[in-house]
């Protein structure tokens, strides 16, 4: 994949990491995750791309982006109507863009279906139009539809944000069956970046019991970092920014920081 972080330079520069964000449960931090981590690696002094591909649209307000009468979205760029540079667009964090969604995106599970490279699309249009970014994190719909398989083959690594509570190994193992199909069939460089838990709250006995759980059946798969229940965490979207910029001192705040210096680490 090429980018160019200045548009009138063409340049064409490897990024270090895509990342999807991928979890086909609703509810579980995904898009906080997907935001959080984004902002925490841009505030590192990284140009990142937030791709938001859920029609939800969650991230594009996350981060302050009002979506009425927004043009072009993901879905013009998935569809080849725009490319992806001019539907970018920049946030409150320098080196962070963005690239928004609105409940257009709905209709792309079907129309995509018809199309030729349905599920190279995003790929497609990042590496040949990509703003430049050292890191692209991809925030996925919650589902393993066409959309999620698009973001798995523009990424060559996912992470997964798993919810401390009863149904998560469930849904985990066939998103893992899913992932090594993609590899499989359409993208050999796809590997799992890591496992991050989320909404944790040690005071509960199942949160605990699930933590060992996941260790144990996927053993140096997971995040030193957890992302702890935090008041903070739901609040900044509603302010449009980062938990970073709503309070850095919020114990959210500093497991995102955290999670993004586990991900550099990575490199």
């Amino acid at each position: 994949m090429c980018f160019a972080w200045n548009t009138d330079v063409r340049r064409c520069e490897a990024i270090r990491r895509s990342i999807a964000v991928v979890n086909q449960k609703g509810g579980v931090g995904k898009t906080t995750t997907a935001v959080n981590l984004a902002a925490g690696l841009a505030l590192a002094g990284n140009p990142t791309l937030l791709v938001d591909l859920d029609p939800q649209g969650n991230a594009t307000t996350g981060l302050g982006v009002k979506k009425e009468g927004l043009y072009p979205t993901i879905y013009h760029v998935l569809l080849g109507n725009e490319p992806a540079h001019k539907a970018m667009v920049g946030t409150s964090i320098a080196p962070l863009r963005l690239l928004p969604s609105d409940i257009d995106l709905v209709g792309a599970e079907i129309e995509l279906v018809g199309l030729e490279r349905r599920e190279y699309r995003l790929r497609d249009a990042l590496a040949t139009e990509g703003d430049g970014a050292e890191y692209v994190i991809i925030d996925c719909p919650p589902s393993l539809g066409l959309l999620t398989i698009n973001a798995l083959v523009a990424a060559d690594r996912v992470l997964v944000p798993l919810q401390c509570e009863f149904y998560a190994l469930e849904g985990l193992a066939h998103l893992v069956k899913t992932i090594k199909l993609v590899r499989e069939r359409l993208n050999a460089g796809l590997a799992i970046l890591g496992i991050v838990l989320t909404m944790f709250d040690g005071r509960t006995s199942l949160a605990l019991q699930i933590r060992d759980e996941v260790h144990r059946y996927f053993p140096g798969d997971i995040f030193e970092t957890v992302i702890p229940r935090n008041i903070r965490l739901s609040e900044a979207p509603s302010h449009g920014r980062p938990v970073m910029l709503h309070d850095v001192r919020s114990s959210g705040a500093i497991a995102y920081l955290e999670l993004a210096k586990e991900v550099l680490q990575h490199e």
